[in-house]
């Protein structure tokens, strides 16, 4: 997911998120999903959107989504907000990996990425091999923690939102109700 305003004015990046990413996370509350699912959903897309490896978090997401039947719509929406952040921890999971396996550091830089990338994707792939790998143990390491915490962080977020429009669902059934009710009256009276 590309950010179209992020070097612009941030209430324009504010609206874009709102837009893009709560106000569909929200209807899906609307819809009737849960708190908890939806808690579930995005904070399993978070972290899987920050898988270390390129081109795997879209389809395990959807994987995982249809075989613990979650929120297809909400991972894959969490998941896609993540691309940048994922292009950021790269470098923090390898180094990571490094340290856990006590692994030499290999050139994993952006300028030395750059560089084999120059010399040819296989070369490239040959090359960071062992890298991804030692990120994605790192990865492997951190993720059910990370998404236990965001979980837990949230489904109170959900249920407010969920509690909120249902309070107004229901002001707004009572108002409708009053209104006929003072409508029936009026048409009595006359």
């Amino acid at each position: 997911m590309v950010f179209p305003y992020a070097d612009k004015n941030p209430a324009v990046m504010k609206h874009w998120l709102r837009r893009r990413i709560l106000e569909p996370l929200l209807a899906l509350l609307r819809q009737g999903v849960s708190p908890q699912r939806l808690a579930l959903s995005v904070a399993l897309g978070i972290v899987i959107g920050n898988i270390p490896i390129f081109g795997i978090s879209t389809l395990l997401c959807a994987t995982i989504a249809l075989v613990f039947r979650l929120n297809l719509a909400a991972i894959q929406i969490a998941q896609t907000a993540m691309a940048p952040t994922q292009l950021l921890l790269i470098i923090p999971f390898v180094r990571l990996g490094d340290w856990i396996l006590r692994a030499p550091s290999g050139p994993v830089s952006i300028k030395a990425v750059l560089t084999l990338v120059d010399q040819g994707l296989v070369h490239t792939v040959v090359v960071l091999w062992g890298a991804m790998l030692h990120a994605g143990f790192a990865w492997l390491l951190v993720a059910p923690c990370a998404a236990f915490l965001i979980y837990k962080l949230l489904t109170p977020m959900f249920a407010r939102a969920a509690a909120k429009m249902s309070a107004r669902r229901a002001a707004t059934a009572l108002s409708a109700t009053r209104d006929v009710a003072s409508d029936a009256s009026s048409d009595a009276g006359s």
